[in-house]
């Protein structure tokens, strides 16, 4: 990430021009693609070749406002999906099974506790919640069918702080997932993959929007992850509208400047 500048890859990584030589990218309002005979549907759907084939596994809106992400999360790979909830729930679920635990920061999001002491009990993953302020408590709540850690760092709303790279060592040491909600802090401001290289998760409908237009979510991680988990997004359906990523991959564009009046007006202190 030193290496690449923010704004540059904020701007410039769309998709590839068409033959109609347009400057901005069209929306892509397609529900299907077509294919060039029966053997490219069927490499395309057995993924060895790469192509859009339906709207639910992929656009080109989509691709590109993942792409841009991935870029500046420094990230591999990553799927965009219908809102930050679904992203939550999503990163989650396509990683767990019954009997799973997970380890969660205390202050979370409203609807992420219900996922986790509503809808996950049903399915036998039990969670336990960790206090931010008591770091070391954390390992002794870590129990033998612990699979994940998910935190938000800035909470929502608390504003809970966790210091990354303590908690990278922590679910490398005993070999669990890290799940962050980097929603608040926006990939301008940190990127959780430089201390563990697991899943990011964010609210695109919050800052990264930022104009109150859209709502969307996005998983981006290493690329095992996100195999398995888009494997369970193309087969549940959370998929983001090729609209909604057309306008969140414009509203990057402008992330870096709108990030630093935030700052700058003291609704966010930096985190770099």
């Amino acid at each position: 990430m030193e290496e690449r500048n923010f704004e540059t890859d904020a701007i410039r990584a769309q998709t590839d021009r068409s033959d109609n030589k347009e400057h901005s990218v069209p929306i892509y309002l397609t529900s299907s693609f077509v294919f060039d005979d029966a053997e490219h549907a069927r490499a395309l759907f057995a993924d060895e070749v790469p192509g859009n084939i339906y709207t639910r596994y992929s656009n080109p809106n989509t691709n590109e406002f993942i792409e841009k992400l991935c870029l500046l999360e420094g990230t591999e790979d990553g799927i965009a999906t219908a809102s930050g909830m679904a992203a939550m729930y999503t990163s989650m679920a396509a990683l767990l099974k019954a009997g799973d635990h997970v380890l969660a920061c205390r202050s979370v999001f409203g609807s992420t506790h219900q996922i986790l002491n509503t809808i996950f009990p049903r399915f036998n993953i039990s969670y336990s919640y960790a206090d931010v302020n008591d770091p070391d408590s954390w390992e002794s709540k870590i129990q033998p069918n612990t699979k994940m850690i998910f935190v938000e760092t800035p909470s929502n709303p608390a504003l809970d702080i966790i210091d990354l790279e303590w908690l990278g060592k922590l679910a490398k040491k005993h070999t669990l997932i890290l799940n962050v909600d980097n929603c608040f802090a926006t990939p301008y401001l940190q990127n959780p993959a430089k201390w563990a290289r697991h899943i990011v998760t964010h609210s695109a409908t919050k800052f990264m929007d930022g104009q109150g237009r859209v709502i969307g979510g996005a998983i981006l991680g290493t690329k095992d992850l996100i195999k398995e988990i888009r494997f369970f997004a193309r087969h549940t359906g959370p998929a983001m509208s090729p609209f909604n990523a057309w306008i969140l991959s414009k509203s990057l564009e402008t992330l870096a400047v709108r990030m630093e009046q935030h700052c700058k007006k003291g609704e966010l202190c930096p985190l770099k």
